[in-house]
């Protein structure tokens, strides 16, 4: 074969064989997985009492003995966030100078793909964002979640919850009134089925 064909050759197999190179070499270069972390949106809760935040995650690895789970809080009208809670290497580690120092408890596992925690004794200053932020090694891309913490003297009655007591009770008596026109109806029809029966 002369040279011009063998190169016209070359040509039309690197042509072809292209396609697959350039679909597949993204897929190998890029990650397609990464760790997603959970929580709440918001939780609400009275002065002296206590409140979970619930953390949860999914990992596309195996769960590791380098995995980490760390709290964050971020008080409300403030920019700063500072480490309240920190758990790696299967200890839990609580901040021993903050605010939440004696309040905090732990109740996650990360077998479970947990990673949640307990404030007790809430206090009005508990108002603020909580960040909850975990790592599986290798799997450590990801974002972390944020839940909002609202503390009241009285947990307030959502105006969702009124509408769907409203709602609710509104079709239990349009049943009940049902169900009597029903039975009434009933009662009417067997009455003048006897009627007849004692005219015959």
């Amino acid at each position: 074969m002369d040279a011009p064909k063998a190169a016209a050759r070359r040509s039309r197999e690197w042509t072809l064989k292209q396609p697959l190179v350039v679909f597949f070499l993204p897929a190998v270069l890029s990650p397609t997985l990464a760790i997603h972390v959970y929580t709440d949106r918001e939780v609400h809760g009275t002065v002296g009492s206590k409140v979970t935040l619930s953390c949860t995650f999914w990992s596309s690895e195996w769960i590791s003995d380098d995995i980490s789970v760390t709290w964050h809080f971020q008080p409300e009208a403030s920019r700063d966030s500072i480490s309240i809670f920190h758990y790696a290497k299967g200890q839990p580690y609580i901040d021993d100078v903050g605010a939440f120092k004696e309040r905090m408890e732990w109740i996650g596992d990360p077998r479970w793909k947990d990673g949640s925690i307990v404030i007790n004794h809430l206090d009005y200053t508990d108002n603020g964002t909580f960040t909850c932020d975990v790592k599986n090694p290798p799997d450590i891309v990801g974002k972390s979640s944020q839940v909002t913490l609202y503390v009241f003297e009285k947990v307030p009655t959502r105006y969702g919850m009124v509408l769907g007591a409203i709602i609710g009770g509104v079709l239990g008596l349009v049943i009940l009134v049902l169900v009597l026109a029903y039975l009434i109806r009933y009662c009417w029809l067997r009455r003048q089925a006897t009627l007849q029966r004692r005219l015959r």
